[in-house]
């Protein structure tokens, strides 16, 4: 079964074609990465207005590339939230109007949903159940994943999500935005006990999560207590690298510390890590350590599989279909998602 899936809902314009909820015969994504850098963030209008711009072009070479036509597609799966509420909407409609010209059942998706499934893309064996830890720019969750339609939520961010803070402390410490990879290349050089930072458990047994002090202390780290300028000019690059590090150490043990926190709560023999920041290598190091140590199965999403992307969004909508959850022309866009 071939499925069209549509990826709108931040800044990536995607689309991909998906057999059987497995093999991704073709994965397009144009970024926006070059638009926003100068913002140091997602700007929505920009960003909706790109997308406008480049899905006609994305899904027609995504059809090219898989080598079919709207005659071998079997449905179309579109992210409907959440995210920037401009730009799901352009997917949204897309997928709607080709959905009604080409006489194929429509399926929305919840983009969190498709991440927390994406580690599966690939393998021979479903890993399910599973504990899931999904790290993204905008969203920090643990799911307690039973199957590819059943996801129960564990525990969220309650403010800043991880992907957040690697981009705000990214630009305190003057590094290139997107901040996961810069604060990556530069802690490479640092050393990652040189600072002490916070590390946020919050309340005992608590599953969720909270980046935002990390984030307050490595601003005044730099810029002394209260302040928030004047100090990264008297830092020499080692400093820099030294907190880049010292602050990816921090933030990669709670996540986990939580992780496995998720696990001794629900017994779960295996867990996958799926989001933008799940391509960071000192966490998908560090969850393959620990769960060798532990006796757990660990997968983690392909990298072109971790940031936003079509692929995980047509294989969750191959699933979807198959359960009989399909969606009609009422399909609308929103921001926030619906995990409960």
């Amino acid at each position: 079964m071939i499925v069209l899936g549509i990826e709108t809902s931040c800044d990536e314009t995607a689309a991909a074609i998906v057999a059987d909820g497995k093999e991704v015969r073709s994965n397009v994504v144009a970024s926006q990465i070059d638009l926003h850098k100068k913002y140091g963030g997602v700007v929505p209008e920009i960003a909706s207005r790109a997308h406008i711009e480049h899905l006609d072009v994305v899904i027609e070479e995504a059809l090219c590339v898989a080598g079919c036509d709207a005659h071998a597609v079997d449905a179309l799966a579109v992210t409907n939230r959440p995210g920037l509420v401009g730009a799901l909407q352009i997917g949204v409609t897309a997928a709607k109007t080709l959905s009604w010209a080409w006489r194929k059942p429509l399926i929305g998706v919840d983009h969190i949903r498709a991440h927390a499934i994406s580690p599966m893309i690939d393998l021979d064996e479903s890993p399910w159940p599973a504990v899931g830890l999904i790290v993204s720019g905008g969203h920090t969750s643990l799911f307690d994943i039973r199957s590819t339609v059943d996801i129960k939520l564990l525990g969220a961010t309650t403010d800043d999500a991880a992907g957040e803070a690697f981009d705000k402390v990214a630009a305190i410490l003057g590094l290139a935005y997107p901040g996961g990879p810069s604060i990556q290349r530069a802690a490479e050089t640092g050393d990652a006990s040189a600072i002490r930072f916070p590390r946020t458990m919050l309340k005992h047994g608590s599953l969720d999560f909270s980046f935002s002090g990390i984030k307050t202390a490595v601003l005044y780290h730099v810029h002394g207590h209260g302040k928030t300028s004047g100090g990264l000019a008297k830092l020499s690059p080692q400093d820099i690298s030294d907190i880049a590090a010292s602050f990816q150490q921090a933030v990669v043990d709670v996540l986990v510390r939580k992780t496995m926190l998720a696990v001794a709560k629900t017994k779960r023999s295996t867990v996958v890590l799926g989001g933008g920041v799940g391509a960071n290598r000192l966490l998908r190091d560090s969850l393959q350590v620990i769960c060798a140590d532990h006796g757990l199965a660990f997968h983690a999403a392909p990298k072109p599989y971790c940031t936003d992307n079509a692929a995980m969004i047509a294989a969750h909508g191959y699933h979807l279909l198959r359960a009989g959850m399909t969606s009609d022309l009422t399909l609308d866009a929103y921001p926030t998602g619906s995990l409960v």
